[in-house]
This record gives structure tokens, C-alpha cells and sequence, in this order.
């Protein structure tokens, strides 16, 4: 096979080399261990938590003194959505992740491009045509209907899936053979010629699993789709070489085609990056786990988090705690510290199925937001609001001394409430301050109700002073509690119910749900001084004569 005639015949418009693309994409100047590594998403519109568990490769990046990018992988044009590359730069800001090159809004950043993969045939089909020069590719005329019957006949004698040896049927035409297809006008895929044996196992250095033991590969897989734009398995080595990428971080699916990638970084004698797979995100179906599923889990979109407001460093603390098993231990010595001031580390990283939880997720954010300042509560709540439920920001604006009031509400001390982990779970549990959303959604307490109802209510109106410090509040509640048959103590009444009407808890619980709508609410001596005495009094009787 005249190797140079087929090379041109195919590729007559490459003229340029690998050694062009090699000296306009020098090595990088960075510091010795400096990791360049990127997230690569597909433009399909859906950005789910799988990219921003990758883009943790960013932290890795910088706290090396690398660089962290942003490349676009749309060689699958039928599944490009518009919109979609603008919807992954607003979710990675959104959580903080900071490109240093690559696709931008406006174009594009950096020395290393163009990073549309669309935009780099001409690079890929240079490589390609290097491979013909050296007899390591040939074009393939198989039509699906040849492919389906391959796989049929595999499927019978029960052999290996695949293009190779005896049903590689175009391995090994003669330009006669080829030209003859060309000349028809037949379409055409351009296949890597695999010299890999299935009985050997190759060393793969994984940069989270140590030293893999990987089948090569045997398989003459395709590099060029028959609109000359390539795979993903050959674009992806032809990028990461050109970039320089040290560091490949991608979920463990991608195990399966591993012994791919390193037989053609060595085929064309580039140094392997180190492939990094993460452990795949479950979660728990019934008794058993599964994949998380874009088809059946909303949780699984980054949206999901932004609508339900769950703050991004609580997202972050949560994502932490399942990307690095020495996070969590971290995060208790330094509760307030910010989580970029933990190092990451790969080594920490599980190999196995990580489960996702959301109560997990929910509990870190309820301890995130309890830490807080009320400012920032209020800013967070504003900001959320503002995007998703725009009637309660208006609120808030007009009543900001009373939102403000609320969110102080519980806050600081040893102690502090969590009531919420989201801004929406926040938007729902604080309504009752607001005298326009407020509503009883609690039954009066059964130890409470009739006739005692209105005695305790008439006899706390009738001692309420808004003067009183949260102590003598406190004390005349027990007096009233004292003197309407309640016990002060629940472990009175526990002891002999028959001695009393209830206890304290009834009373307290009546007077929550006559001012909040709620049993389970703060302290109601802060609430009432949130709400004002008018409004305090006002909801007592209304309840009242409820």
C-alpha cells in the first residue's frame, strides 16, 4: 500500500504536520507540578452535578499554580442546544469555579484554542493523516447494515463485540478497492489499524485508583465519522496533548474505553496525562443503589439546587465531604473556615459508588446557614427571591426591619436554630413573620383548647409588657401557668397527669400557634419583639375570638 498516495487522496487539503501544531502549542511555563486539567461538557443545555463534581479539578489547578479551562466537546451537532455553553459558564460562576482560559461568553480566552472541538478539524485531520502516513489508519466504506450483520454473526459464536481481525473486512483493500468506493461517492469513516492483543494487560497509572491493569485495546475503533469531524476518543487525546492537559478528571463510565486513549497517546508518542475517574454518583432506590438518572432524578441538575436556593458554599461543603474522605474531619476543626482553605487531594478520593444524599446535603446546609450572619441570611434570601419568587423580595423591601428582625431570630450563641438549609426552605418557614402570608397551619393543643384556650390567652394579654426583659417574661408565664393548673414542670405532669391540667408546653405551644400559626416555632419572647406589640396583640386576639 502505497501509504503517502492514500494519505493525499483522502486528506488533500492537509498540508501542514504534527510538528506545526507541536510548536504552536508549546509546553506551558508553569511551576514544576502544576496541574492543567479543564471540564469538557457536551452543549446539550442539561449542566448537572456531575460537571461541578469534575470542576473540582480548578481547586486542584490553582493550589498547584496550574491552569484550570473550559473546553466545549459539540462534535455531536445534532445534540447541541442554543444557549446550552452560556448555561455552563452562569452555573460554574454561580458556584464559584473560575475559568483561566477557554470558551467564554463572548468568544474565547487563552493561547491554547480554538476549544470547540468543531473548530479544530483541521488539527484532527492532520493527526489523522500522520496515522495514514504511518500505515496506522485506513478508511472503512461498511455500511450499517454491514456493521449490524458483524454484530449479528459475533452475537452467534458467541465472540468479542467489535471491528477486528476477521470482520475488520476493510483493514486490509487494496487502493484499487478504495478508490472504487470513493469514486461512487460511498461514505466513509477513517478506522486506527490496532496492533493490541487482547491477552495483554497494559499498566495505567490512575491518579485516584493507583495502578490499573487495563485489556488492550484490539479493537480498529473509528477516529473520523464520515463528516471528517472525529470522535471523542480521538478528539479528546488530539486536545488534551495540544493543551497540555497533566490531568483528565472524569467519571468512572469512561474506565471501558480507557485502554483506547493510552494506546493512542503512545501510538503517537505523547506523554499520557493522568486520567483521574471519579467514583460515580448513586444514590438509593428502595434497598438497593443505582446511577443517578437524568431521566428520574431532578437532584441530578445543577438547576435543581439553584431553584430550591441551597447555598453555594453548602453545596460545596457537602460535595467535599464526598470528594475527599478527610474533608469532613477538616470541616469540624475549622467550621467557619472557607472550603477553598482545605487542600484537595486525589489520593482522598473514594474509588467506590458515592452516594448522594440529599438529607445529608440539607443537614450541612442548616448548619452552614445557622453560622451566619444575619445579614448575610437576609442578602441570601433577597437575592434568591429576586430571581424566584419575586412577590417575597418586594416584601422584603418594603418591610426590612421585619425581615431582618426574623432572621437575627435564634441566630448566635452555642446554639443557634436550623430551621432551614435554602433560601426556599427559609422563604417557607419565615412566612409567618408577614402579616400578609401569615396563616395557622397548627391545631391548638388538646391540654389547651375550649375554655382553657381563652383563659390562658386572656390572662397572657393581660400580663403582656413589652417592657419586660426576656426573664420576666418568662416568669409571669409561669405564674400563669401556675395558676391556671398547669404544671411549670412537664415532668410533674408526666409523673401524676391527674393533678394537673397539663403542662407549660401546652401553654407555650397554645401561645406559638396563636402568634406564629405554629407549635414548633423560635423564642417567642424575640418573635413577639420582631413583630411589634400591635401585631403581637392583634394575632392573640384574633385567635381568641377565633
Amino acid at each position: 500500500m502505497d501509504y503517502q498516495a492514500l494519505a493525499d487522496l483522502l486528506f488533500p487539503e492537509i498540508t501542514g504536520t504534527i510538528g506545526d501544531y507541536e510548536a504552536k502549542y508549546p509546553p506551558r511555563n508553569l511551576p514544576e507540578g502544576a496541574v492543567v486539567t479543564r471540564i469538557a461538557p457536551s452543549p446539550t443545555g442539561f449542566v448537572h452535578l456531575g460537571n461541578l463534581y469534575n470542576a473540582i479539578g480548578e481547586r486542584l489547578a490553582h493550589q498547584t499554580g496550574g491552569v484550570f479551562y473550559l473546553r466545549i466537546e459539540d462534535t455531536d451537532q445534532k445534540r447541541e442546544v442554543e444557549g446550552a455553553v452560556e448555561a455552563v459558564i452562569d452555573a460554574m460562576n454561580f458556584y464559584g469555579v473560575h475559568f483561566d482560559e477557554g470558551v467564554t461568553k463572548d468568544g474565547e480566552s487563552g493561547a491554547y484554542g480554538p476549544y470547540r472541538q468543531r473548530q479544530r478539524k483541521t488539527l484532527y485531520q492532520t493527526v489523522a493523516k500522520a496515522l495514514l502516513l504511518r500505515g496506522l489508519a485506513y478508511p472503512c466504506f461498511c455500511t450499517e447494515e454491514d456493521l449490524a450483520k458483524m454484530h449479528e454473526e459475533q452475537e452467534a459464536a458467541k465472540e468479542n463485540y467489535g471491528y477486528y481481525g476477521k470482520y475488520a473486512i476493510w483493514r486490509d483493500r487494496p487502493m484499487e478497492d478504495i478508490k472504487a468506493e470513493l469514486q461512487k461517492g460511498t461514505e466513509w469513516v477513517l478506522r486506527f489499524r490496532s496492533e493490541g492483543d487482547p491477552a495483554n494487560m497494559i499498566p495505567v497509572q490512575d491518579g485516584i485508583r493507583g495502578e490499573l491493569k487495563v485489556q488492550e485495546n484490539y479493537t480498529d475503533f473509528v477516529l473520523l465519522k464520515s463528516d471528517g469531524i472525529p470522535t471523542y476518543h480521538f478528539a479528546h487525546v488530539c486536545d488534551d496533548h495540544f493543551m497540555r492537559t497533566t490531568h483528565v478528571i472524569r467519571d468512572e463510565s469512561w474506565l471501558a474505553t480507557l485502554p483506547i486513549h493510552v494506546q493512542l497517546f503512545d501510538t503517537l508518542g505523547w506523554q499520557r496525562p493522568v486520567y483521574c475517574h471519579t467514583a460515580t454518583l448513586m444514590k438509593m432506590d428502595g434497598s438497593s443503589k443505582r446511577k443517578l438518572s437524568k431521566r428520574k432524578d431532578p437532584e441530578l441538575a445543577l438547576s435543581y439546587y439553584s431553584e430550591a436556593g441551597v447555598p453555594q458554599e453548602a453545596t460545596w461543603l457537602y460535595l467535599l465531604t464526598v470528594l475527599n474522605s478527610n474533608f469532613e474531619e477538616w470541616h469540624m476543626a475549622n467550621p467557619d473556615a472557607d472550603s477553598r482553605a482545605f487542600t484537595f487531594s486525589l489520593e482522598k478520593m473514594s474509588t467506590s459508588g458515592s452516594l448522594f444524599d440529599l438529607e445529608k446535603l440539607d443537614n450541612i446546609a442548616k448548619e452552614y446557614l445557622s453560622r451566619q450572619s444575619a445579614d448575610f441570611v437576609y442578602d441570601g434570601l433577597l437575592t434568591w427571591a429576586k430571581t424566584y419568587d419575586t412577590a417575597l423580595a418586594e416584601r422584603m423591601q418594603q418591610k426590612e426591619a421585619l425581615y431582618r428582625g426574623a432572621v437575627a431570630v435564634g441566630r448566635g450563641g452555642e446554639k443557634p436554630r436550623k430551621d432551614y438549609g435554602s433560601w426556599s426552605a427559609a422563604a417557607k418557614f419565615l412566612s409567618f413573620y408577614d402579616a400578609d402570608t401569615f396563616e395557622i397551619t397548627d391545631a391548638c393543643p388538646e391540654n389547651a383548647d375550649g375554655d382553657k384556650r381563652n383563659a390562658i390567652l386572656d390572662g397572657y394579654l393581660e400580663t403582656l409588657d413589652f417592657a419586660d426583659t426576656q426573664e420576666e417574661w418568662f416568669a409571669k408565664v409561669k405564674t400563669l401557668t401556675e395558676s391556671l393548673g398547669y404544671a411549670v414542670q412537664p415532668k410533674k405532669y408526666k409523673k401524676n397527669p391527674e393533678l394537673y391540667c397539663g403542662s407549660i408546653v401546652d401553654v407555650t405551644n397554645l401561645l406559638r400557634v396563636a402568634v406564629t400559626g405554629r407549635q414548633n416555632a423560635p423564642d417567642l419572647w424575640e418573635i413577639s419583639h420582631v413583630l411589634g406589640e400591635a401585631e403581637t396583640r392583634r394575632r392573640l386576639k384574633d385567635y381568641r375570638n377565633g
